[in-house]
């Protein structure tokens, strides 16, 4: 099964609530809430009911407290940033200020772009500033009305600290002050985070401003939040835009606007999402029903990360050094002082960082969903690892953006990994998730550790009938993991003398190689040959070998032309569905045609020709972040691999009428702004590998498997488009550019290998262990083989690459080949 610990990212929803959902839809006509028919009336009739149960859930009524429906937290931050009645700089009155704590979403941050634009000043407070900041305002500029608005999250979406709630009162009475300033402060306290497991007494603590995410709480609907507004300041926002249902009158022809009284209205443009609000009725009826509300979700959530945080910080190698490093402001003992996140990093032996991309990869072969990066809270992150302002340009202008998975820059992590509990989340989750850090981390003798001296959690396990979790899991009532070992990395005893790769350069995977290095030909030696040809028609379908093949502008002939696409058009991939590699894609050259098989099922055809006629409705489809144009392949293909598959899919062929518009790349050291053109790969137009590399990787890993794998199968596992026979492993990695009888290709970078290489080709089955043993092996990193680009300006007449054809490099700028450290080998597979 899966363990899903991403409920600060997303809660997930019970099969329950859909029922109760769509029971309620059919049930009832819903229409639009601005027309005046009896359908409309009950919608209307309905929201305000969604409004008032929204109040009761935080404790509070109509009279405090007024809700605006936006499409989420952000829009919410958003409306506030434009409708606050600021007071600008250079007006005869002081002027306003737009105060937030560092340790902030992206989207409270980005609210200072709004500010910048009406000239109030924004300033950042760090969390221990404000705990400084206890100095009252001489009374005489106490009585100063200048509104100020200063924000903070009530849960860090970063670490879940939970920050103080009583600084609302604190500020409002000036026995805290975020700066020295006079005026009247107003308090926007950012409850996304906090209140999907947490109780929110607005009767108590009254924020002038809270925005929410409803997904963040029910999972279900997306896309659909609110702002619960103090009716205090509610009358001094400003609004300018009006849209649909917010107009008690206007005129068409002149400048004349009378706005509706009800503030909610007012700033409610257009329709609302009326029926995900009608679902958030559902979303309260089942959250009560399977949790008996949110005080019980707040201790079973803190009860699992407490334990799970007791037991991550005493893991510790056989040397003592600490398995992770944990990013915190508590020590997990106060559920009112710290959320059910756990935020870190994994350390190895030396106490270096295991980057997050590889922690995530490992994490998924064990299908566990955690989140990684800076959580889209850069203040946080850098609070927390120590990262410098100067350090963020740096790794910048290194590749890396918020999102990516460059998760180290010279060596210092670019990011965190992070857990998170929610009310459907159980002990086994917690225990699943600790035997995987060590079963990956230590070795067995590692592991037994005197874990007995932490108990489970005391807390009742919550209903779940989640779609993908029809079987709601019990707690256990013994805790085993030291027993389990799903896969421990080599020791270095095992290693040493095996196994002595260069250390993998820190940098972008995609860096190409530098303008300025000095090309130097590889001198003396046995020959290089090309020894297979792989093309892979069908994107993350199984590979067609053939000894010789045309290369066209995008790389090799056809190859990823085609991509498998869900119900919802987006891209299929082994990694969600391993069986695509049973799918065997051919190509006849003189039958124009592709033919493809699958066991049990009747092989079929697709043309060659392009389909871009009148009948072809072209599309956009993504491919590892690129906009591509497609065009639908037809109803007899797609019913024949949603047979196959079991689900429903569709085949889509990229537009070659768009290829040069549509998917392009522009990379260092081809030509002057030179865009190459991609087909639907992910990076490069070439993947080349070298048998002795691989045979040098099979040596590793056979030490760790059961049963040997074969060279072929490996080579397979690694789908790259030319495999080479080099007399020496990995030196390839050192090579800039090579040439291929009248070809000439330039070396983009490494290829950085995700969890697919786990996948036996063959059957589709999976093994943990060749991503583990890769990463052991190479020192940490997961590189294996490189990306080429072939230069357009030398290729513009139709070649062909041929097995047996001679690989001539260039080295980079002052290499050296490490000879082998075992005996020599021969090229075979």
């Amino acid at each position: 099964g899966i363990t899903y610990l991403d409920h600060a990212g997303s809660a997930l929803f019970p099969e329950s609530l859909l029922k109760a959902f769509t029971d309620d839809l059919r049930n009832n006509i819903y229409g639009n809430p601005h027309s005046q028919n009896i359908s409309s009336k009950l919608t209307y009739d309905t929201i305000e009911h969604v409004r008032y149960r929204i109040l009761q859930h935080f404790h509070t009524t109509a009279e405090d407290y007024t809700i605006i429906f936006t499409s989420g937290c952000t829009a919410a931050l958003k409306l506030i940033a434009e409708s606050f009645p600021w007071i600008p700089e250079g007006t005869k009155q002081p002027s306003s200020r737009f105060c937030y704590l560092t340790d902030s979403h992206t989207s409270v941050v980005g609210m200072r772009g709004i500010t910048a634009s009406m000239n109030v000043l924004s300033v950042p407070i760090k969390p221990k500033e404000i705990l400084l900041a206890k100095s009252r305002l001489p009374a005489e500029e106490q009585n100063c009305t200048t509104p100020h608005l200063f924000s903070y999250p009530a849960q860090s979406n970063f670490s879940g600290t939970k920050y103080p709630l009583s600084w609302i009162q604190d500020i409002k009475s000036g026995k805290l002050c975020p700066i020295k300033i006079p005026g009247k402060w107003f308090i926007l306290l950012d409850a996304a985070s906090y209140v999907s497991s947490s109780p929110l007494d607005l009767g108590v603590h009254q924020a002038d401003f809270i925005p929410i995410s409803f997904y963040k709480i029910f999972g279900f609907p997306t896309g659909l939040g609110a702002l619960l507004v103090n009716n205090r300041i509610a009358p001094l926002l400003r609004k300018t835009y009006f849209g649909g249902g917010t107009a008690a009158a206007y005129l068409a022809g002149e400048d004349f606007y009378f706005p509706r009284k009800s503030i909610a209205e007012r700033f409610e443009d257009g329709t609302v999402s009326f029926l995900d609000i009608i679902a958030l009725k559902h979303g309260f009826d089942v959250l009560e029903k399977l949790t008996g509300g949110m005080e019980k979700i707040k201790q079973h959530t803190f009860a699992l990360a407490h334990y799970t945080y007791t037991v991550l910080s005493n893991l510790k190698y056989a040397n003592g050094a600490p398995v992770v490093r944990i990013y915190s402001d508590t020590d997990f003992s106060n559920p009112d002082v710290q959320g059910p996140i756990i935020n870190f990093n994994v350390l190895d032996e030396n106490g270096e960082v295991l980057g997050f991309s590889q922690v995530d990869s490992m994490a998924s072969l064990h299908n566990i969903h955690v989140r990684t990066g800076c959580f889209c809270n850069t203040g946080a992150c850098q609070m927390h690892l120590d990262i410098s302002n100067e350090d963020i340009q740096r790794n910048l202008q290194a590749g890396h953006v918020c999102g990516d998975n460059i998760d180290l820059v010279d060596g210092r992590p670019t990011g965190s990994v992070r857990i998170s509990f929610g009310y459907m989340s159980s002990f086994e989750d917690a225990q699943t998730f600790l035997n995987f850090i060590i079963a990956t981390r230590l070795s067995k003798s590692d592991s037994e550790i005197p874990l007995q001296t932490v108990t489970k959690p005391m807390t009742e396990s919550v209903p779940d009938d989640h779609l993908s979790f029809n079987d709601a899991d019990k707690l256990s009532p013994v805790l085993q993991i030291s027993d389990r070992e799903l896969g421990n990395i080599s020791s270095e005893e095992e290693t040493t003398g095996k196994w002595q790769p260069p250390e993998p350069e820190a940098e972008s995977l995609r860096a190409a190689v530098s303008e300025t290095a000095v090309p130097t030909c590889r001198k003396g030696g046995k020959p290089i040959t090309v020894a297979k040809i792989y093309l892979y028609p069908i994107k993350s379908c199984s590979a067609f070998e053939v000894t010789e093949w045309p290369v066209g502008n995008q790389g090799l002939l056809y190859d990823r032309n085609w991509m498998v696409v869900n119900q919802n058009g987006v891209c299929m991939t082994q990694k969600q569905e391993p069986r695509l590699c049973l799918v065997n894609p051919s190509i006849d050259l003189k039958q124009k045609i592709m033919v493809i098989r699958a066991e049990g099922m009747d092989p079929i055809s697709v043309p060659l020709e392009d389909n871009t006629g009148k009948e072809a409705v072209i599309c956009e489809s993504k491919v590892c972040s690129h906009r591509v144009k497609t065009y639908d392949c037809g109803e007899r293909i797609a019913g024949w691999l949603s047979t196959f598959l079991g689900r429903p899919c569709r085949l889509i062929r990229q537009s070659s009428d768009m290829k040069n518009k549509s998917h392009q790349k522009n990379t260092k050291g081809l030509s002057s702004a030179t865009n190459i053109s991609l087909s639907l790969v992910n990076e490069a137009q070439y993947l080349l590998i070298n048998v002795a590399s691989i045979l040098q990787l099979k040596e590793h890993i056979s030490a760790r498997l059961k049963e040997p794998l074969e060279t072929e199968e490996l080579i397979r596992r690694f789908r790259a488009n030319i495999v080479v026979c080099a007399p020496e492993s990995f030196e390839e990695e050192e090579w800039a550019e090579i040439s291929i009888g009248a070809l000439q290709f330039q070396v983009v970078g490494p290829c950085s290998r995700c969890q697919i290489i786990c996948i036996d080709q063959q059957s589709g089955e999976r093994n943990k262990e060749i991503l583990q043993s890769l990463s052991a092996a190479r020192g940490r990193k997961t590189n294996f083989g490189i990306y080429l680009m072939n230069q357009p300006l030398l290729s513009s007449f139709s070649d062909i690459l041929s097995v047996g054809s001679q690989v001539l490099p260039v080295l980079k700028e002052n290499t050296e080949i490490q000879r082998p450290t075992s005996s020599e080998e021969k090229c075979s597979g």
